[in-house]
């Protein structure tokens, strides 16, 4: 399966406007971004637990990375509140579920194989002092990539222009890209060359962004 698996183009999807579809597991639902592979695959989706639902135990051959957008999100190591950023490297492993329900942002099989920097962070405890009316935390760097959250406050300019493709995920609020409004569940990427120019909107707006690894995508490889 490939989905928006044209990473010199720039796509922008409404989240909140695309159907859910039903994962292999009952209860947990999908809304794919991108995608390479079949159910094994390079994937970017926003993925929903409903109430007492479990995904199977698995090991992340290919990593994972998730924001928990709402609710709470569980596995045997805890609990993981609305705010949270984890990187999950290859080999580590979980049974992952959620008993009040909850939403994640997840990425899979985007990981250098050789990573095993493991973490959870609060986003909102990373932020450094405003600076223009934007406040930025840095939640991960690596040789192949970047990945900050920033809150802005209304009109508050963002400008990002790092190599290597952007991607951009509006957490709450609004900005403006490209003449264009994104709202939250909002997702942008951008291919390499192109830099990022957001101005946020009237009720300003929190943005998960990556940089850098779009050079490195493709199929997973087992």
């Amino acid at each position: 399966m490939e989905l928006n698996a044209d990473f010199k183009a720039r796509v922008v999807i409404h989240s909140d406007q695309v159907e859910w579809t039903a994962s292999p597991m009952p209860g947990v639902d999908r809304r794919m971004l991108d995608r390479i592979g079949d159910e094994v695959a390079r994937a970017t989706s926003i993925v929903r637990y409903a109430a007492t639902s479990q995904f199977s135990a698995h090991t992340h051959t290919g990593g994972e990375e998730f924001i928990v957008l709402d609710g709470v999100f569980q596995d045997e190591h805890g609990d993981y509140p609305e705010g949270t950023y984890v990187r999950n490297p290859p080999t580590t492993a979980h049974t992952p579920g959620s008993e009040p329900g909850c939403t994640i942002f997840v990425k899979l099989w985007q990981f250098d194989m050789e990573d095993r920097n493991q973490f959870r962070k609060t986003m909102a405890d990373e932020l450094a002092a405003p600076v223009g009316g934007v406040a930025l935390a840095e939640l991960h760097r690596d040789a192949r990539e970047v990945v900050t959250y920033s809150e802005m406050d209304p009109g508050a300019a963002l400008v990002n222009s790092n190599v290597g493709g952007i991607e951009m995920l509006v957490i709450a609020g609004s900005a403006v890209e490209g003449g264009e409004t994104l709202g939250k569940g909002a997702w942008l990427r951008l291919p390499e060359g192109q830099s990022l120019n957001i101005v946020a909107g009237n009720d300003g707006a929190k943005v998960w962004i990556k940089t850098g690894h779009l050079r490195h995508a493709k199929a997973p490889t087992i």
